[in-house]
């Protein structure tokens, strides 16, 4: 079915369950109408005449059956200062499903509509009140899983985002209207056109964006976390390990081997950087069924991740299994560890050396976890971006579109030639931020949001 954007839109914008607040958001030109007609406050004043951005404190009433639903708070805020440029009104009741939901059904049975996934957030951009990487924002904030990815996101729906786009965006004009310039008024004093002075923009716009890439590279792992797959033989510490790291009893530990044979996941947070901890089945050659069906997934884990934690028992030599796993990892995303490091004095070159019994050596694991990582920065810089992949594959397809560009100034290509790649390259950058791209696009990103934002 398809809605209108103007149609007054309704949906619960808090979690569902048992609460202290729950809210009921309207957002169209109706919104307050169709609030006055439930609400009764105690000021006798009506939501069309009530004041902009002010709570009114009264109750919910069923106009069929005169009963009251529930004491709430209420504010009305006109647009174009609200969360959508749209008149909204926001009802402050107890949380809960009952609550919410009666209070939700008497606003679409009194005019509103139930608003699609991400509606509120799609109308505030289509009003011009954020582009689209700020609306995109609004769900890093929501799916922050530390406090520095919500600091980004936070940072980003203010704009930091956007202002770093504009700057390549102003590089690219400058050039497209140099160039324009020349190309339709050659017969006036307009600043001389030179390959110099094109390769210098197209250069400029070039670094920009590698800056962005690459800072937006390093920034992931504060919105994604690092998938961190613990590996080894059975009954050497992993799940152990893993208790200890998460300080949570979440694996079964026993003296037998095997007892591991599904995968366990849990989040942790090592200074601001989120890690997701799997533990693994024991590797070893099997005849158990289930056993082997846990060490092949191990192996499938362990090739996807992102940080691997293979981890030995001191004072035991490598066994043959163990060290053909050990071929087949990549050194630069491997952590060795040896565990049981109480009951030898066995020095292992390169082996991170821990004893999970007196919990020695964990605290320097960790940091070397984030180093590995993080390179040695684990405070992302102030001008740190968080880019999803859309945004990240618009930019790399900006920068090979520019790239091009530039080699066709430098074989002395006709300038009408390489202004349209820039053209391009413009287009293609302003699809991050909404200004050039198509409703389809627009309604999938959307479609992604929660209902209520």
């Amino acid at each position: 079915m398809k809605y209108s954007d103007v149609d007054t839109i309704a949906a619960i914008s808090t979690g569902m369950g048992s609460a202290g607040i729950g809210i009921v958001r309207l957002s169209g030109e109706r919104s307050a109408q169709i609030a006055d007609k439930i609400f009764k406050g105690v000021s006798g004043v009506p939501l069309t005449r009530a004041q902009n951005q002010k709570l009114y404190y009264g109750h919910i009433i069923d106009p069929q059956t005169g009963q009251t639903v529930d004491e709430v708070l209420v504010a009305y805020m006109r647009g174009p200062n609200s969360y959508t440029a749209e008149d909204v009104v926001e009802i402050n009741c107890h949380g809960g499903i009952v609550p919410t939901g009666k209070i939700l059904d008497l606003v679409i049975n009194g005019g509103a509509r139930h608003a699609q996934p991400g509606e509120f957030t799609k109308r505030a951009f289509l009003n011009g009140r954020i582009d689209l990487t700020q609306a995109e924002s609004v769900m890093d904030v929501i799916g922050a899983k530390s406090e520095k990815a919500l600091q980004l996101s936070v940072e980003q729906l203010n704009g930091s985002l956007k202002k770093r786009l504009k700057k390549i965006d102003d590089v690219l004009i400058d050039v497209l209207v140099l160039i324009e310039s020349n190309l339709d008024y050659p017969e006036y004093d307009i600043e001389e056109l030179t390959k110099e002075k094109v390769l210098a923009h197209i250069d400029e716009a070039l670094e920009l964006i590698e800056n962005l890439i690459e800072n937006g590279k390093n920034s992931a792992v504060f919105r994604n976390g690092i998938k961190t797959v613990i590996l080894g033989k059975p009954n050497v510490g992993k799940s152990s390990l893993l208790n200890l790291l998460t300080d949570n009893e979440r694996a079964i530990v026993t003296e037998i081997p095997g007892t591991t044979r599904d995968i366990i996941e849990e989040s942790i947070i090592i200074d601001s950087v989120p890690f997701i901890l799997t533990d693994t089945a024991g590797i070893r050659q099997t005849e158990n069924v289930v056993e082997q069906i846990g060490v092949e997934r191990s192996l499938e884990y362990a090739s996807h991740a992102d940080l691997i934690l293979f981890l030995k028992e001191s004072g035991q030599k490598l066994s043959e299994d163990e060290r053909q796993i050990i071929d087949g990892l990549d050194p630069d995303k491997t952590i060795f560890v040896s565990n049981k490091s109480d009951l030898s004095l066995e020095e292992l070159e390169n082996w991170h050396k821990i004893s999970v019994k007196n919990e020695s050596g964990i605290k320097e694991l960790k940091k070397q976890m984030v180093d590995l990582v993080m390179q040695g920065q684990v405070e992302a810089s102030q001008s740190s971006v968080l880019l999803n992949e859309r945004q990240m594959s618009l930019l790399r397809q900006t920068r090979d579109i520019l790239k091009h560009a530039r080699e066709g100034v430098l074989i002395d290509l006709p300038e009408e030639i390489y202004s349209i790649e820039i053209n391009e390259a413009l287009e293609n950058l302003r699809a991050i931020t909404g200004e050039s791209i198509g409703t389809d696009v627009i309604d999938t990103i959307f479609e992604r949001f929660c209902i209520g934002k």
